[in-house]
């Protein structure tokens, strides 16, 4: 096997670590904004417990594209590659965090908050599941015209989260437990709105990656 082989063959390794951490991400959204709607605490802390998996994925990431960093000290295309896998784990682990703070949102409303939960938080997990799928797929077969489909996706989550913040701020007959209740339900539109910014990142790093420049797709 040759020098060049091998460095693919390790740079194959760490871009499917990233394919496997996109798709525990992806789960770990479903898992809390179902957890949030279904008011399952017991759920919501299983969540926050697996976001440690996704935190080792992310440093394991990290390490493997470090060493061959260090050891290969590849130029143009391939040091780019190496590069884009570090900044793409990095936004996973960001948005598994976002995660994760929606499952701790479903923690402080507790079992008995006999709230419900605005539609809209749903409506963006589902455009937000979509953009991480379309990033991973953008990412893996290099296809900037994909990447450049997240800022369309980003901005109609957006426009989303801001009709529902709308909503919830016109809504006069809050007393203080309910206003402290909707601010917990903000908040988990924000988190999702947040993870739909980190898969618009990772398309901003397929352009990157293919064009070898700098793109706005926010």
């Amino acid at each position: 096997m040759t020098g060049r082989q091998r460095f693919e063959g390790k740079l194959s390794e760490v871009e499917s670590l990233i394919v496997e951490m996109a798709k525990g991400t992806k789960q770990q959204l479903a898992d809390a904004v179902h957890a949030l709607y279904e008011i399952n605490v017991e759920k919501a802390e299983e969540i926050v417990k697996n976001d440690e998996l996704l935190d080792k994925l992310d440093r394991k990431i990290n390490e493997r594209a470090i060493v061959l960093l260090a050891r290969e000290q590849p130029v143009a295309t391939d040091l780019r590659r190496l590069v884009v896998a570090i900044r793409i784990a990095t936004d996973l682990e960001r948005m598994a965090d976002n995660a994760k703070n929606i499952a701790k949102a479903t923690i402080r409303l507790g079992k008995d908050h006999g709230l419900e939960i605005h539609p809209s938080i749903d409506d963006m997990r589902a455009i937000a599941e979509d953009m991480i799928v379309l990033a991973i797929k953008a990412y893996e077969n290099e296809d900037i015209t994909l990447a450049r489909r997240l800022g369309e996706k980003d901005t109609q989550l957006d426009q989303i989260y801001s009709h529902m913040m709308t909503d919830l701020l016109s809504d006069r007959s809050a007393n203080d437990q309910m206003t402290q209740h909707m601010i917990q339900m903000a908040f988990s539109g924000r988190y999702v709105e947040r993870i739909g910014d980190h898969a618009t990142n990772i398309g901003e790093d397929v352009m990157y990656l293919v064009k070898g420049e700098t793109f706005d797709l926010n």
